[in-house]
């Protein structure tokens, strides 16, 4: 075994032991008790944290990744640094600010959240598919002409499956800083579980926040880990072994 390996190794045992320290310590001081003495409101609030994620995230890949697509096309190749760096004003304007803006526009509400959270996503997806479009080997595009494929065919049976893994690893980390700042919608009254997160801020109640905290973040690792389910299916089998004899 590699060192990096048995880093890694030494490192995901640290973090199951300290994930286990923690949750003991929650359960036996009753940190989770908002979440059994009141089951409907926690389903409500996950209902609106995930209905947040779910349409702002959708609206960002569904805009990103064919705006990277277009933006790698010769013809539109000068457009990119304009368009990356307008995507960018949503990673540079702090996320609460994002949240100030929309609600100074949009009023308070779900829809103004959901406009926040779709500026703070839109930059890693595009980014990661404008980068892996551009990392597919001239000579192998070169090669599929020479065969006869169209540009169409080119894209799709080239182009995307090479830039797959890049693609997802994108998404993936949009959708999982969305799963975090979709946190503070309940500044401008998105709702979600930033509801338990700032009661407990305000009422100095750890129970309501580590109910509120935890849920979000064991969310978010759960994204992740189906995310590098989809890059596990998606990304062709001959690109993956070759990233794995890289890593």
């Amino acid at each position: 075994m590699s060192r990096n390996k048995r880093i890694s190794v030494i490192v995901k045992i640290l973090f199951w032991v300290v994930l286990i320290v923690f949750f003991g310590w929650s359960y036996t001081n009753d940190m989770f008790l908002p979440i059994y003495e009141e089951t409907g409101a926690f389903f409500k609030l996950l209902g609106e944290h995930l209905l947040l994620v779910l349409i702002s995230g959708s609206l960002a890949i569904l805009t990103s990744v064919p705006l990277g697509i277009f933006l790698t096309r010769p013809r539109f190749r000068k457009a990119e640094f304009f368009a990356v760096n307008v995507a960018n004003l949503g990673q540079t304007i702090p996320s609460l600010a994002i949240l100030a803006l929309a609600m100074g526009f949009m009023g308070i509400g779900i829809q103004a959240a959901l406009v926040a959270l779709f500026a703070y996503s839109v930059l890693p997806i595009l980014q990661n598919t404008i980068a892996g479009i551009n990392s597919v080997d001239d000579d192998t595009k070169d090669a599929a002409c020479g065969m006869g494929l169209t540009n169409t065919q080119i894209l799709w049976r080239i182009e995307l499956p090479n830039a797959a893994y890049s693609i997802i690893a994108g998404i993936r980390t949009a959708i999982v800083m969305n799963i975090g700042t979709a946190a503070l919608a309940y500044l401008i009254g998105g709702g979600g579980f930033g509801v338990w997160i700032f009661t407990g801020i305000q009422l100095f109640d750890n129970a309501y926040l580590i109910s509120g905290a935890v849920p979000v973040s064991l969310l978010a690792i759960a994204v992740d880990y189906l995310f590098r389910g989809l890059q596990y299916v998606l990304v062709p089998k001959g690109l993956r072994l070759a990233r794995q004899a890289v890593s």
